[in-house]
């Protein structure tokens, strides 16, 4: 073959010469990585942390399967039975319901991109990270951003969220539903009929909590809800779930600018998923083979059923905390009726450094524990309990795995 090309090159003169020289003409200045040429390696490890949690066995088949062309009409197939599921377990009959190719970041960038336009009053709800990195967005975005900003550990009242209506008169409102970062369950009734008596639309992030507490979102009058794979679901992480009430669909198709974000595009997405009886338009070639997973997760908890997750979620969180009480620890939490079952929070023992404690579990038992984050790093361990993870034997592994790191970590004097 380069005895022709060369041949061709004298026929056709010096610029077709130059052609074929750069095919070749540089040499590699990086050469293959030997860590490349070995098999992966992935420990076995129970992931009781914070998320993700770990697969459930269906969902992993699911992610070895060969993939098929994203506009293949049995992939439009997966897609109308994902949007189905979703409609279940965030009990709303909303037609613009759909997944976002992109973790649950991307589901609150994909709402806050097509609700705000710059000069939108945004009030947030601030009791952890969540709540803040929703007020960076909205700043990005140009919207002027209103902070409720409550203590570690504590929720928005009524009478607090229509004291910041009152005041701000925002457009959208958020709420944090599963606050990760500090462990505390936001309470949801009547904030939506609030919201809407002050022309609010109500914004709810509910990743860490879907699946394991009672949410409805067409009951409870919130009109835009997300959530993600990693964590309830026990899918890998890198798709989320994403629905819009009819009040949310007219603000966005009524907006004055184009959302800053293509990809994100929710007029494009809905085409996309078949959210608009428009025949669908190539938009963006999706994670086919997370969609496999998303919709194994999501056909396991429709078999289970809603309220069995419930009380699956309820009951293991309860024997939890009576073990972390046997133990000496003291929950972050104080009020029990706020403490959200799939992530419990416990305050670091008096003279401990937490990272001595999560690096035993982890070293010693192939447990993961995480610390706390943003504003409860330091404060706080964090346990996850979600999914198929969410059993009495895993907390017996893990509690008993923090007697002995209690037992063996240095403990300073104060």
């Amino acid at each position: 073959m380069l005895r022709v090309l060369a041949v061709a090159s004298v026929a056709l003169g010096p610029q077709a010469a130059g052609w074929v020289r750069t095919m070749a003409s540089h040499q590699l200045l990086v050469g293959p990585p030997e860590a490349l040429r070995k098999p992966l390696s992935i420990p076995s490890r129970l992931l009781l942390g914070p998320g993700p949690a770990n697969l459930a066995p269906r969902v992993r088949a699911a992610g070895g399967l060969q993939v098929i062309g994203h506009m293949h009409k049995e992939m439009h197939q997966i897609m109308d039975e994902i949007k189905q599921g979703i409609q279940y377990v965030f009990q709303t009959r909303n037609p613009l319901t759909l997944a976002i190719s992109g973790s649950g970041h991307c589901a609150l960038e994909a709402a806050l991109f097509n609700l705000l336009e710059p000069g939108d009053s945004f009030l947030v709800g601030v009791n952890g990270i969540w709540g803040q990195r929703a007020a960076d967005i909205g700043e990005r975005i140009g919207a002027r951003v209103h902070l409720m900003i409550k203590e570690l550990g504590g929720h928005h009242t009524l009478q607090e969220v229509e004291e910041g209506l009152v005041q701000h008169k925002p457009v959208l409102l958020f709420l944090t539903q599963g606050e990760s970062s500090s462990g505390v369950l936001q309470p949801l009734d009547g904030y939506g009929r609030l919201c809407h008596r002050y022309k609010c639309l109500l914004l709810v992030d509910s990743v860490a909590s879907l699946g394991a507490v009672p949410i409805y979102m067409d009951q409870q009058g919130i009109d835009v809800l997300y959530s993600g794979s990693q964590k309830v679901l026990n899918a890998p992480p890198g798709t989320s779930l994403l629905s819009f009430s009819d009040k949310a669909k007219n603000k966005i198709y009524t907006r004055k600018t184009k959302p800053v974000s293509f990809y994100l595009d929710i007029k494009w997405l809905a085409n996309f998923w078949g959210c608009d009886d428009k025949p669908r338009i190539y938009h963006h070639t999706t994670p086919i083979t997370g969609l496999y997973t998303l919709r194994e997760s999501l056909a396991l908890i429709v078999e289970q059923g809603l309220e069995d997750s419930w009380r699956q979620h309820r009951e293991t969180m309860a024997y939890l905390h009576g073990r972390l009480q046997e133990l000496g620890l003291r929950l972050f939490v104080k009020d029990p009726a706020l403490r959200l079952p799939t992530i419990t929070t416990v305050a670091v023992p008096a003279g401990y450094d937490w990272r001595d404690i999560t690096n035993y579990v982890m070293d010693h038992f192939d447990i993961e524990i995480a610390g706390g984050l943003g504003p409860s790093a330091g404060k706080v361990l964090r346990i996850g309990l979600m999914g198929c993870n969410a059993t009495r034997e895993n907390v017996d592994r893990v509690t008993g795995a923090l007697r002995e790191a209690l037992q063996r970590c240095p403990r300073h004097k104060l």
